[in-house]
């Protein structure tokens, strides 16, 4: 990722951080100075939605930081309300100008940005801006053909969250792999929800949780001021603990994380172990691959079936809650799921391919795509979803886009599918052409 040599005065803006408090219609501002120590120090902090200004005033620097609760005059209708808030549907940002003054000198000017927003969860349902919110979500590991894990430009970036709501989508998972700033800033420009995942240690060692622990609040640390962001996940599928139900310190290290992460940012939602046997979490995150909508209907359709997998059934080996933590009152997501295998050897040619299923064809991924999310959009037990995946990554080739971000099949149909609005059915009775010659995964 991009590093760089900044210039600062003497005295200076360390670092900020900004939490958006939807309910009191405030935000929280936390700044700290570094540097040569100082009396007489303000701070005067300046925010703006174009051109209204939401506050201009000046604060006294006490031990080198300044902690306030800035409340903005709240107009009290929604439509009044909904016009500062961000939202994927509208990303309002609020520009923010940070001036450090002494004695009517400026020493440091800082310009920044935040949001009004809020993420809760409510009666087993996820909220955003204090409504039920459906998460549309899509597994992306962020890699690139020509300059893998570092996004090769802006264009790039911004051209992968263009795509990924224009495929229906209003989130990513961010799988192991903490995103460039850049695609956070466009994500936070643009309206697209993160999930941001903490990338896995193979074993578990004193070494690998010491390490995971230091990165894991460098991490929060860095991106806690991006509205994009509004889950963290530190462990997926049980990697670097992988003997959860058994060992106490395994479930240990999961908890720690978890409440540690819940001590640095109370505002977000945390998953401690995405997919299976959880037992420290605000939402029961579900992998489950089987290929067959019917499988899938009966397993969580109901909310006696769905005890049934709770109990006994075991998506992908592995129990979804561990012995003495109950999901009640977490809503239920399906992080991960589809993954549906679909080459062509144009991209392909000579490399071995991998998927959950296969999709022989173009049409053949269409159909398969279309049936599961029709699926997926009847079970009212769901709060959301994440689709595996969003873009081919080397073998895997499951993605709904190939590496050069070419759609496998029309992105109208995938974006009819993804917001579950049933245009896709009409498209259906002509069958566009393969869009490339059938071949097996």
């Amino acid at each position: 990722q991009s590093v760089w040599l900044e210039e600062v005065p003497n005295t200076y803006i360390d670092r900020v951080i900004f939490t958006p408090v939807l309910n009191q219609w405030e935000i929280g501002l936390e700044a700290f100075l570094a540097g040569e120590p100082g009396e007489g120090l303000q701070l005067n902090v300046k925010m703006s939605v174009g051109r209204q200004v939401l506050v201009d005033d000046r604060y006294g620097v006490v031990s080198g930081e300044v902690h306030r609760r800035i409340a903005f005059s709240d107009p009290g209708i929604d439509d009044s309300r909904n016009e500062i808030l961000w939202s994927p549907e509208k990303p309002t940002l609020i520009q923010v100008e940070l001036e450090l003054v002494q004695h009517g000198k400026t020493l440091d000017r800082v310009y920044s940005y935040t949001a009004l927003r809020g993420v809760d969860i409510q009666r087993e349902r996820f909220l955003l801006n204090a409504r039920p919110y459906y998460l549309r979500m899509v597994l992306d590991q962020g890699y690139w053909p020509e300059t893998l894990m570092t996004p090769p430009s802006q264009d790039a970036i911004k051209k992968d969250i263009q795509l990924t709501k224009a495929a229906g989508f209003n989130g990513v998972r961010k799988h192991q792999k903490i995103e460039s700033p850049d695609y956070l800033y466009w994500a936070d420009v643009m309206g697209l929800l993160v999930w941001e995942e903490m990338p896995s240690a193979y074993r578990f060692t004193h070494e690998s949780v010491g390490r995971l622990m230091k990165e894991w609040i460098e991490v929060i640390d860095r991106d806690i001021n991006h509205p994009c962001i509004i889950t963290w996940v530190p462990f997926n599928e049980s990697w670097g603990v992988p003997d959860l139900p058994e060992k106490a310190t395994h479930r240990a290290c999961v908890q720690a994380l978890y409440y540690t992460t819940k001590t640095l940012d109370p505002s977000r939602p945390v998953v401690g172990n995405d997919g299976w046997e959880s037992s420290a979490t605000d939402i029961l995150g579900i992998h489950d691959y089987d290929s067959n909508p019917t499988r899938i209907l009966k397993r969580y359709g109901d909310r006696v079936g769905f005890r049934d997998v709770l109990s006994r059934d075991r998506p992908g080996g592995r129990m979804l809650t561990l012995d003495g933590h109950s999901h009640d009152g977490h809503p239920v997501v399906l992080t991960e799921f589809g993954g549906i295998a679909c080459v062509d050897p144009r991209y392909h040619e000579g490399l071995p391919t991998w998927g959950y299923s296969v999709g022989l064809t173009a049409h053949d991924l269409q159909q398969k795509y279309l049936h599961l999310m029709e699926t997926i959009h009847s079970i009212q037990l769901f709060s959301g979803f994440c689709y595996t995946q969003l873009i081919d990554t080397f073998q895997e080739a499951n993605g709904l886009f190939f590496e050069d971000r070419t759609p496998k099949f029309p992105i109208e149909l995938i974006r009819s599918a993804t917001l579950g609005d049933g245009s896709h059915r009409t498209a259906e009775m002509v069958a566009p052409p393969a869009l490339y010659p059938p071949t097996q995964a």
